[in-house]
């Protein structure tokens, strides 16, 4: 009987936007990247839609989309980042759906997914419904079909779950191994009880559900796809293969189906080269004749089940408790600490089902009085969350008003419907599967909840904070300096609140350091100037100003008046309010001004304090990424005048140093530090060069070499990677220019003996494109007699053998 493969990667990183920016902030533990989601997407999903086939000498022969050629979903909160910061990769996954719906007999590969990685079974029925929803609006927005699968969070299910996700329209689901219960052929009477082995994953299956309607299920092969995940089987892609082929029996006498479903995340940044894995293992399977790929809605028409089945409710792939994981202290961890307990998610489930539960008739009321049907608005504000605009906007207000609105109406309106987002969001799955209380994705559900009380206490008059933290206080983390959900809360969550005065205060702040835009965008607010004055004496300034601060979420907007003393470096102090009138603006100024000429700085102070009540702000109040880099601006000098005395001692000893180098006797560490700092620093500089500096970069390496200076690899690498990324760019804008070519190809050469490995993946992706696009029409004219494209080629194919990236048999292009 025919043999058939799919695999399936669920792609998905939690939300990590700041609640009240819409945006990620630094995150310092993803270094050398901005944050986790940048780094993930460099480590994993670029890789896949690019994978490399390498020949025996382990050149590049092709690259290949793997999205195109596996079975797949991307959580639509990752899709909605990457198509703002990554959309080439964004339309790589794109056109991966496209062309396996060609490869596949017209079924897309991509699956949609329960909006935000809510756990299901534990959600009421409203969430239940919307999660559905706006994962089915998500996916049609931006592969332009209807999704046929639906991959549900941890694959938690249950009967209510399932019924949604028929009554949306979706045909299968995936689940593991042992969330089945019992099995019976279709028309058969008896039952069969499955134990902890689990059903047997190589067929499709169907659950027909008390309403009347069914859905497909599809049960993934545990063994394989456990030694994908934990056994380092991506080690080989020929091992990879020959494992999924194992999957298959010679004593069944029906079409199989070798299925796996892990985390897409194994595939490069769990395992490192993954996806070249993946992508040798499917190209054998198919080359050798071994099996035919599938994805699951190709395989569901055509061979649709012979058997139904019953899921044991309440259950999920990594929880081998059901669903405890997500409320209770069940085992399940990542493996912390000894004496560990994770007690703290029931008390943390239980303070956000009580918030959520005491928001729900509040907003119900209050969104009655202006919307029809507030829970069939909520369903649809998966409209304006997908496109903000006014026109979506208008047109929404238009389907559920119960009247015409007037701004605040409007202005209410969306703020109820950000609450009920932000009711979701706090409920996804991240929050409860790691192992402590204090990790960054505890936090962050904390944070959302933290938008809720906000929200609600602006727009329902509901003050919950006191109540919800008594119940937060019963969770605790097993870290004793964090205390409980209490502590972590009044630590990390309320200093993040922001309201339009804290977005005034940010854009004065930073204004003193880039200048005033008569027009700016922060994060998610519009900043329009009305009004600025400014005296300086020396170092100090002092700025008094005016500007109207809009909300992009919520188009709440006001008009906040604000002051920044500066006295030179870090040292300011801010102050901002609602405007009070021309009157009360013109006399602060008038009395700030005096004092400052005065030079009557902590008079200054006392105005601001007196005119801003306690609204104070400095540096430490601006959000982290400015706050980061003007803090660098601020050092500048500062690290300047380090720099200069380390080149100073550098300079006076490097000789003695290589002196005791060549006797083997070690440098002292007074002499290695400066030495240390000075050559990795000038060696960045001349790596990120407008125009790389390749002879400073031979000598410093080879002094380095000489002196036995310690490299920051990491830093290093990271900035060769961006220089080389930016060079490459430069040479596709441009891609027939010989000098460009030549630039990148004289950094590839100068960074060579760098003791780290340099991301070369980007470079090699535009030089694939050019070598497909543009070395034929070289190659050509080369033929003809013309030395201008013959001096390309040349350039142009010794920089390949620096990528090693083969270049020929590729002169017809493709």
């Amino acid at each position: 009987m025919s043999r058939y493969v799919c695999i399936h990667g669920h792609f998905y990183q939690p939300p990590r936007e700041n609640p009240w920016l819409e945006a990620i902030e630094l995150q310092d533990s993803a270094y050398p990247y901005h944050d986790w989601n940048e780094r993930i997407t460099d480590e994993c999903y670029r890789p896949n839609a690019r994978a490399r086939m390498l020949d025996d000498e382990g050149w590049i022969v092709r690259l290949v989309n793997n999205y195109g050629r596996i079975s797949f979903n991307f959580g639509p909160t990752v899709l909605s980042w990457m198509q703002e910061h990554t959309p080439d990769v964004y339309e790589d996954i794109l056109a991966g759906d496209r062309e396996s719906a060609g490869r596949f007999s017209g079924h897309g590969s991509a699956m949609a997914q329960a909006y935000n990685h809510m756990i299901m079974p534990l959600a009421n029925a409203r969430d239940r419904r919307t999660q559905v929803v706006w994962g089915v609006r998500d996916f049609q927005h931006r592969f332009g079909r209807d999704p046929e699968g639906m991959w549900l969070a941890e694959t938690a299910v249950d009967i209510p779950t399932l019924e949604e996700l028929a009554e949306a329209g979706i045909k299968f689901t995936v689940l593991a191994p042992r969330q089945a219960a019992r099995v019976r052929r279709i028309g058969d009477e008896d039952w069969k009880d499955l134990g902890e082995t689990g059903i047997d994953p190589s067929r499709a299956y169907v659950q027909n559900l008390p309403s009347g309607r069914s859905i497909g299920l599809f049960f993934y092969d545990g063994p394989v796809s456990q030694a994908v995940a934990f056994e380092r089987l991506l080690n080989s892609g020929e091992t990879f293969a020959s494992r999924l082929m194992s999957a298959f029996h010679d004593d069944r006498s029906w079409t199989q189906l070798a299925h796996i479903a892990t985390d897409g995340e194994t595939y490069g940044h769990h395992h490192r080269h993954g996806e070249m894995a993946l992508a040798y293992a499917l190209e054998h399977i198919e080359e050798a004749g071994l099996a035919t790929l599938t994805n699951y809605g190709e395989f569901l028409e055509r061979f649709p089940p012979t058997h139904e089945v019953e899921i044991a409710e309440n259950t999920s792939w990594s929880c081998y408790h059901g669903i405890e994981r997500w409320r209770s202290d069940c085992g399940c961890c990542t493996g912390g600490r000894p004496g560990w307990n994770q007690a703290w998610r029931s008390g943390l489930r239980e303070a956000l089902d009580w918030l959520r539960d005491r928001v729900e008739p509040a907003f119900a009321q209050a969104a009655g009085e202006l919307l029809r049907d507030p829970w069939a608005a909520r369903d649809e504000f998966i409209s304006v969350l997908l496109d903000r605009s006014d026109e979506t906007i208008e047109a929404f207000f238009e389907a559920h008003a119960t009247r015409p609105m007037n701004n605040g109406d409007r202005q209410q309106v969306l703020r109820l419907m950000e609450l009920q987002r932000h009711a979701m969001l706090m409920y996804t799955s991240c929050g409860w599967f790691f192992d402590d209380l204090s990790g960054i994705e505890t936090v962050q559900v904390m944070r959302y909840a933290g938008r809720v009380h906000q929200l609600a206490r602006r727009t329902l008059g509901l003050s919950l904070e006191t109540e919800f933290l008594e119940r937060l206080a019963k969770a605790h983390s097993n870290i004793e300096e964090h205390g409980s959900g209490r502590d972590l809360f009044e630590r990390h969550v309320k200093p993040s609140f922001v309201d339009l005065r804290d977005v005034a205060a940010h854009y004065a702040i930073c204004s003193i350091f880039d200048g005033f835009e008569p027009s700016e965008r922060v994060y998610c607010y519009d900043v329009i100037k009305e009004d600025l004055r400014r005296v300086t004496a020396g170092k100090a300034s002092l700025q008094v100003g005016r500007a109207r601060i809009t909300s992009r979420i919520t188009k709440m907007t006001d008009v906040i008046s604000f002051g920044v003393l500066h006295l030179g470096d870090h040292m300011i102090s801010a102050g901002a309010r609602t405007y009070a009138g021309p009157e009360a603006y013109q006399g602060f100024w008038n009395s700030a001004e005096e004092a400052f000429d005065r030079a009557d700085f902590p008079l200054c102070v006392r105005l601001m304090e007196e005119a801003f009540g306690d609204s104070n702000y400095s540096l430490r109040s601006l959000f982290r990424d400015e706050q980061r880099r003007v803090v660098e601006r601020v050092l500048g000098s500062t690290l300047e005048e380090v720099h200069g005395a380390f080149r100073r001692m550098y300079g006076r000893h490097a000789v003695l140093s290589r002196f005791l180098t060549g006797l083997n006797i070690p440098v002292p560490r007074a002499l290695v530090a400066p030495a240390e700092f000075v050559i990795n620093d000038d060696l960045r500089r001349s790596i990120v060069a407008d125009v790389p500096d390749t002879d400073r970069i031979n000598e410093l390496l080879a002094e380095a070499t000489h002196n036995a200076v310690p490299l920051d690899t990491v830093t290093l690498s990271y900035a060769t990677s961006e220089s080389l990324k930016r060079l490459a760019d430069e040479m596709a804008r441009d891609p027939t220019d010989t000098e460009r070519v030549a630039r990148l190809l004289a950094l590839c050469d100068a960074t060579a003996p760098l003791p780290c490995e340099v991301e070369l993946a980007d470079v090699q992706n535009r030089f694939y494109d050019l070598l497909l696009g543009v070395r034929p029409r070289a190659v050509s004219r080369a033929g003809e007699g013309d030395e201008r494209a013959a001096a390309w080629l040349a350039a142009f194919d010794e920089l390949g053998s620096k990528l090693r990236v083969r270049v020929n048999g590729h002169d017809k292009g493709s």
